[in-house]
């Protein structure tokens, strides 16, 4: 019985809260296309292609290196001496060992300089959404978690717009 009456009065508040609601400049913004398709984001990731591809053309070409070593090993291990396939066996070992702790190290720092430009990028969409909502008077603009939007409250396309204005400038 009491369930029922709580339910009653939440019904009623939704049914008052709708019609005061009627009033409200309400829109949507697709965060996860922005953070695809804004300059800034385009930007970012070129950023970071620009500052890892030297290190990541280091990697590569050690683990070409490696492979060839383990190659000939393989090749010339019957005709080698027991202490030369031991020697060479090591240096690979070795080098495995050396690229796996660059690779990690290049990993970590790579994810870390991309979460900074993404914490930067999430920053930028947010003053733009912000923005707009003071600009257009929004009542209430709504992100992630919305099962559905129209395209008369979708306002992506104006957030990147202003996106790409101020990446202009």
């Amino acid at each position: 019985m009491l369930k029922k009456s709580i339910g009653f009065v939440l019904l009623g508040l939704m049914a008052s809260m709708s019609l005061e609601a009627a009033d409200l400049k309400i829109g949507f913004v697709n965060v996860a296309r922005l953070l695809e398709k804004a300059p800034q984001a385009e930007k970012a990731k070129k950023e970071l292609e620009r500052e890892f591809a030297p290190r990541d053309k280091k990697l590569v070409s050690e683990q070409k290196a490696i492979r060839a070593m383990e190659e000939k090993l393989s090749k010339d291990a019957a005709i080698m001496s027991e202490s030369e396939r031991q020697k060479m066996d090591k240096e690979i070992i070795s080098r495995k060992r050396e690229a796996k702790r660059l690779q990690d190290e290049f990993r970590e720092d790579f994810n870390l300089r991309r979460n900074e430009e993404l914490t930067q990028l999430q920053k930028e969409i947010f003053e733009a959404i912000q923005s707009l909502a003071r600009d257009e008077s929004f009542d209430l603009l709504l992100t992630d978690g919305v099962v559905f939007a129209s395209e008369t409250v979708d306002v992506t396309g104006k957030v990147e717009r202003k996106l790409k204005a101020s990446f202009k400038q």
